[in-house]
């Protein structure tokens, strides 16, 4: 692969939070949108410092990254108040818009159990390949962090605040047999 392949087009990494994300008011929420060192269905690995020049460009321009129903460019449902690199992963905060109908719908599925993901837009910027073809993100350019159905990291979960996110090893196997059939359709197009 070459470095001008790893620097085109926007890509998307799914992500479910491991430590759950909490929904507090109906409309806060907060979690990991990406971890560290952890390889995804894909294959691919985010190295700590990979969003540190994007989030810094963001903030002097006064840009936020943007909150997506489902990568929807045309569904916004809320903000997120504080996006910021720790030594776990990508750390997010925020809340989901009351005003728009999507953003109650997405409180709602979250309180529920039936949203427990969110994914990372993205461009890389910066990547490599290790000699187990993984490839390791280093630079990122953040877009957008999503609330998604189906997340490519399956060890992390999301929950509503004092839900406890489901467990089921097949519905961790569904979903991850849906991932891979997306990710094969989107290579064949």
């Amino acid at each position: 692969m070459t470095s001008q392949e790893l620097e085109t087009g926007l890509e998307r990494k799914f992500c479910r939070f491991e430590d759950g994300v909490t929904i507090t008011d109906g409309i806060k929420i907060e979690g990991y949108a990406s971890l560290f060192g952890k390889s995804d269905q894909s294959g691919d690995v985010v190295a700590k410092g990979a969003y540190e020049r994007s989030l810094a460009h963001l903030a002097a321009k006064g840009r936020s990254v943007k909150m997506l129903w489902q990568h929807d460019p045309a569904q916004p449902i809320g903000l997120w108040d504080e996006v910021r690199e720790d030594a776990k992963g990508l750390y997010v905060k925020g809340r989901l818009l009351e005003e728009v109908e999507k953003g109650r719908e997405a409180a709602a599925l979250i309180k529920a159990g039936a949203i427990d993901g969110l994914s990372i837009g993205y461009r890389t910027k910066k990547a490599a390949k290790d000699d187990k073809g993984q490839r390791l993100l280093t630079e990122l350019e953040l877009w957008e962090v999503s609330l998604v159905t189906f997340p490519m990291l399956p060890d992390a979960r999301v929950g509503a605040k004092g839900a406890t996110p489901f467990e089921s090893d097949l519905m961790r196997d569904l979903a991850g047999v849906l991932n891979d059939a997306r990710y094969m359709l989107a290579n064949d197009s």
